[in-house]
């Protein structure tokens, strides 16, 4: 037997998950459907006065699908499933067969839609702010249970790397398994199998990957006009190479050292692999990585910093490197 249903403002009619008992028909108001995603919710539609919902557990009684909920005060007809199924047996089996039909195919584009959604290529699965969360776990980990090896680096086990990701921090271990990849890659990690499905994780550089993470974390929060921008691959092996010739000439008094453009434009190939020409810098003194030029009687040359860029240039290795394997 049909009723009338009031609802207030943002009250649900039904959740996502609720066992279904009914369809409704919008009297008056308006509700919307919406699926839940971490503490937000994202509206799918709206339905507006003489508009059906929930019609479809009808045919297969699945639980609900979505969230319905009125964005004002509204009045629905409730239609239990219980007489609507006794008016349904009543119908020609083609017709219950084609009704049946065309529900199945609806939930199963549904569902691709869904996949589709999911497998979007340009969906981050390793936003920046969750690397440097995996790393900082894995440095947690060498922080406090490392045993010291050479050349001051840590190793631990596998299995207390897991532990820490899946049960402490309730984070993937696949994903952690990624990261601790792309730093073995990167000559950061090395991992030994020890023959029993665990491996020896050799942390090489603690306190790069200390520093990494403080320096990644205070660029990642900063406004963007209180930090330097982003430096893709090409501008940090430029600078790289400029902070090559650089270590090559004594600082002055307040740390700087001046060095040949041309010279660097002569010799890069040769020392570093790269061709660098002095108009390639330019990017780097727009992004203030770097001072202006200055011409003189001998050329052309750019005052480096190397304490203060030298970092840089080593964390946007990292971050591009990373963001490159973890794709």
């Amino acid at each position: 037997m049909a009723e009338a249903k009031k609802i207030a403002k943002d009250t649900y009619l039904f959740r996502e998950g609720d066992a279904p008992d009914a369809m409704y028909i919008v009297k008056s108001g308006t509700l919307a459907v919406t699926k839940t995603k971490g503490n937000s919710e994202i509206v799918l539609a709206e339905i507006s006065t003489g508009s059906m919902v929930g019609e479809m557990a009808l045919f297969d009684n699945k639980p609900r699908s979505a969230n319905v909920k009125a964005t004002k005060e509204s009045e629905v007809i409730a239609l239990p499933y219980d007489s609507l199924q006794k008016q349904m047996d009543q119908l020609p089996v083609w017709v219950r067969a084609i009704l049946k039909t065309l529900n199945e195919n609806l939930r199963e584009a549904n569902k691709k839609i869904k996949i589709l959604e999911n497998a979007n290529p340009d969906e981050d699965r390793f936003p920046p702010h969750i690397v440097n969360k995996y790393i900082s776990i894995l440095n947690l980990v060498g922080h406090k249970y490392g045993k010291p090896e050479e050349e001051n680096s840590l190793s631990f086990s596998s299995n207390l790397l897991r532990n820490y990701t899946i049960q402490i921090f309730q984070e993937a271990t696949n994903k952690m398994q990624s990261v601790v990849n792309a730093l073995a890659d990167l000559d950061y990690i090395i991992q030994e199998d020890r023959g029993d499905g665990t491996f020896k994780v050799i942390n090489k550089k603690p306190q790069e990957l200390f520093s990494f993470v403080d320096w990644y974390n205070d660029w990642l929060f900063k406004q963007e006009k209180d930090r330097l921008p982003a430096l893709n691959e090409q501008e940090v092996r430029i600078l790289s190479g400029i902070i090559h010739f650089a270590n090559k000439v004594e600082p002055d008094k307040k740390g700087f050292r001046k060095v040949s453009l041309n010279e660097v434009q002569n010799d890069s190939m040769k020392e570093t692999g790269n061709l660098i020409r002095p108009e390639e810098v330019n990017s780097l003194i727009e992004k203030k990585y770097l001072p202006e030029k200055i011409m003189d009687e001998q050329g052309l040359f750019i005052m480096v910093a190397t304490d203060d860029i030298a970092p840089l240039a080593r964390n946007w290795t990292i971050v591009n490197n990373l963001k490159r394997k973890l794709r």
